[in-house]
């Protein structure tokens, strides 16, 4: 069995019209690897939780601009509602 890669970190990815996507990277993203997919990335964030969230509600949410923010926010409100 292979042991799971530690140094991965969590980014979100922004695509041309809102889209968002979470990703990993044991690198920190660079244009020349990254930049014919998104046009900007997030991140890294601590957790694959802050990620998923960012993923799921963040488009469009003005509270969204930092990953501490969009940390606590997925600890305090995992379902995204309220």
């Amino acid at each position: 069995m292979q042991k799971p890669n530690l140094n991965l970190k969590w980014y979100i990815g922004f695509k041309l019209g809102g889209t968002l996507r979470a990703f990993q990277s044991d690198t920190e993203p660079a244009r020349s690897e990254y930049g014919s997919t998104y046009f900007a990335v997030m991140g890294p964030f601590k957790t694959k939780r802050a990620a998923k969230w960012m993923e799921t509600f963040g488009t469009g949410n003005p509270h969204c601009i930092h990953v501490d923010a969009v940390e606590r926010m997925a600890k305090a409100n995992p379902t995204g509602r309220g």
